[in-house]
């Protein structure tokens, strides 16, 4: 899976709002604490806003702070509306490809694919990630030294 720097941004700046006090905090504060190009993460943020992820506050005191509880906002949550769904082939959904001969199973691989994205992007919130206490399937899946290595 390829993760785009739009969402690495995006979830940064989301752990950053879940550990503020909870007022608006400006989209140069945020870029400054994650070391983002400020430019850039305003035009994520307002994705963010549009998505209803975010509440934005105008004026001197203004900013943006999360629409819901960090423990409500899954990082699927986040990939979805900056990039799209979870896994595609081709542009297309993976229950909707088909296939002939010998390839005629491939969809069950991709399908899977999905499903085993789902399993670590859906369950994995904002709030577990700024505490640090992943999902014991997610700590599980760190644990093995493989897991750690590019093939």
């Amino acid at each position: 899976m390829y993760i785009s720097a739009k969402v690495d941004y995006a979830v940064r700046a989301l752990c950053t709002l879940a550990d503020a006090d909870g007022g608006p905090v400006t989209a140069e504060s945020l870029a400054q604490s994650q070391s983002l190009p400020a430019k850039f993460l305003e035009s994520i943020l307002n994705d963010m806003r549009r998505a209803g992820l975010l509440l934005s506050q105008r004026g001197a005191d203004g900013g943006y702070r999360l629409s819901r509880p960090a423990s409500d906002i899954s990082v699927a949550d986040v990939i979805r509306p900056l990039d799209g769904p979870l896994a595609e082939v081709r542009g297309l959904r993976p229950e909707v490809t088909s296939y002939e001969g010998a390839a005629e199973h491939l969809q069950d691989v991709w399908v899977a694919v999905r499903a085993s994205l789902r399993s670590v992007l859906e369950q994995v919130t904002i709030a577990d990630i700024v505490s640090g206490q992943l999902p014991k399937s997610v700590q599980k899946l760190t644990t093995d030294p493989d897991a750690w290595l590019s093939h």
